[in-house]
C-alpha cells in the first residue's frame, strides 16, 4: 500500500532544497552523472521529501520494508501481484539517482539525497522480462515485455532511431527529444542529456528539452479566461485573427522550462493594442508554443553541432495539439523546417507496444519498426524569412523582460 499520495512532475515543493544543493555546488555532480539539472521537476528530491516528511517512511526504507519507483514500477508491482520491483533504464535516468554512464544507481548521488539503496528497483533494458501479470487481473498471465518513460516511448513510436532525428510531443506541456546515438552529448544550453532507450544492454542517448505550458495554455484560455469553449475552437480563431497583430504571450505561468530554467518567471501578454481581441490572444497563445519549440530546436542544434553531429532537419510531432492544422503550419513557419505529423499520433502507447513487440519477436528489430512509421501530413515552411526573424526577435525580447 502507498505511504503517501503520488507527487506529480509539476509539483515544486522541493524548490528550496534544490536551491540549497546548488548553493553548495552540487549541481555539476548531478549534471555530469545523470545529464539532468537540479530541479524539482525530477523525482529524486521528491523522494527525499517523502522520506523526511512521511511518518515512519525513512525507518521502513532503511529496514527494506518500503519500495520506491516511478509510475512504471508501481504498475508492474501491482500487475505482477507484488512479485517484481523493477524499472527500466529510461525511467531510472529521470530520478537524479541513476548514473547514465555506468548504467547503475550511483552511491554518491544516493548519499547527497540521503536515499537508502534498498528502496530502489532493479533496472532492466526497455525490452526485457518484467514479469507476468496475475491471471486474475486480465483473464490470462500476460508477459510485461516493454517499458519506457513517456517521452522515450514516444521517441520509439516516432521511429527516431538515427542521430539527428527529433520528435516533439504536445500535451499539457511540450517535450522535445533528439537522438544523439551512442554518443552522450554534454549540453552547453541547459538541455538535459538522457537515455533515449536501452536495448540489449546498450544505451542510445538523447538531448531533451521541456516546455511547461503547451496544451495547458488552451486549458487556461478555456477555464480561466473563458475565451474558448474547447481547444478545437482555437484553430478557426487563430486563422481568423488579425494577421498583423503583434500580441505576444510569454506563458511562464509556472516559470520557464528549457533552455531558460527560470522557475520564478511569470507570464505576461505584450504588444496589445485597442484592436486586440479574443482571436488575437488565442493566436498569440498558439504562437508561444511555436516560439518555445524554436528555442529548444536552436539549443539542440547548437549542442549537436558542437558535438560534431547533424542538427535536426525536420520535426516529427504528436500529441493533442498537433491536430490543429494552423498550429502545425505556424510551427513549420517559425522553425523554418518541415513538420511531420504521423498517421498514428498516440506515439507513446505505440512506442511501448513496439518495445514489447521487439522483446517477444513480433516486430524483429528496429529497422522493422522504422518501416512501419507513416507520415500523414508534412507542413512545409511558408513564412518569409524577414517576417520569421521579426516575430521570433519580438519573442526573444519579451522573454528577457519576463526573466528580468
Amino acid at each position: 500500500k502507498p505511504v503517501h499520495n503520488a507527487i506529480v512532475w509539476q509539483d515544486r515543493r522541493t524548490a528550496a532544497f534544490c536551491a540549497k544543493l546548488k548553493e553548495e555546488g552540487k549541481e555539476a555532480t548531478f549534471q555530469t552523472k545523470t545529464g539532468l539539472l537540479l530541479d524539482p521537476y525530477f523525482s529524486g528530491t521528491k523522494l527525499r521529501w517523502l522520506l523526511d516528511n512521511v511518518e515512519g517512511a525513512r525507518a521502513k526504507a532503511e529496514k527494506g520494508e518500503l519500495c520506491f519507483g516511478t509510475i512504471d514500477s508501481w504498475l508492474i508491482y501491482n500487475l505482477t501481484g507484488g512479485k517484481r520491483h523493477v524499472t527500466d533504464a529510461t525511467n531510472a535516468s529521470r530520478t537524479l539517482l541513476f548514473n547514465i554512464e555506468t548504467n547503475e544507481w550511483d552511491d554518491e548521488l544516493l548519499s547527497l539525497l540521503d536515499v537508502p539503496r534498498a528502496i530502489l528497483p532493479e533496472v532492466l533494458d526497455c525490452c526485457a522480462d518484467f514479469g507476468m501479470t496475475e491471471k486474475e487481473l486480465l483473464g490470462a498471465a500476460i508477459p510485461v515485455a516493454g517499458v519506457a518513460g513517456d517521452q522515450q516511448a514516444a521517441t520509439v513510436g516516432q521511429a527516431c532511431f538515427e542521430p539527428g532525428l527529433m520528435k516533439s510531443t504536445y500535451g499539457t506541456g511540450c517535450f522535445a527529444v533528439v537522438n544523439t546515438g551512442k554518443q552522450r552529448v554534454e549540453s552547453g544550453n541547459r538541455l538535459r542529456g538522457t537515455i533515449a532507450y536501452r536495448i540489449g544492454g546498450e544505451s542510445t542517448y538523447a538531448l531533451e528539452g521541456s516546455i511547461f505550458m503547451a496544451g495547458a495554455i488552451m486549458q487556461w484560455l478555456r477555464d480561466e479566461m473563458k475565451l474558448i469553449d474547447s481547444s478545437a475552437e482555437s484553430e478557426a480563431m487563430a486563422r481568423d485573427a488579425n494577421p498583423h497583430s503583434q500580441a505576444v504571450l510569454v506563458p511562464a505561468f509556472t516559470g520557464l522550462g528549457a533552455p531558460y530554467w527560470e522557475p520564478e518567471a511569470r507570464a505576461a501578454l505584450f504588444g496589445m493594442t485597442r484592436d486586440t481581441g479574443a482571436k488575437e490572444v488565442v493566436r498569440a497563445a498558439l504562437e508561444s508554443v511555436s516560439y518555445q519549440t524554436r528555442d529548444l530546436m536552436d539549443a539542440m542544434g547548437a549542442d549537436m553541432k558542437a558535438a560534431g553531429l547533424v542538427s535536426p532537419q525536420a520535426l516529427r510531432v504528436d500529441g493533442g495539439m498537433v491536430a490543429n492544422n494552423w498550429f502545425a503550419q505556424n510551427l513549420a513557419d517559425i522553425l523554418a523546417r518541415p513538420v511531420e505529423r504521423p498517421e498514428i499520433t498516440e506515439t507513446t502507447a505505440l512506442g511501448a507496444a513496439y518495445l514489447a513487440g521487439m522483446q517477444t519477436g513480433f516486430y524483429g528489430d528496429m529497422s522493422n519498426v522504422a518501416a512501419h512509421w507513416r507520415c500523414e501530413r508534412a507542413f512545409e515552411p511558408e513564412m518569409a524569412e524577414s517576417e520569421r526573424a521579426a516575430r521570433y526577435g519580438r519573442w526573444q525580447g519579451y522573454v528577457k523582460r519576463v526573466i528580468g
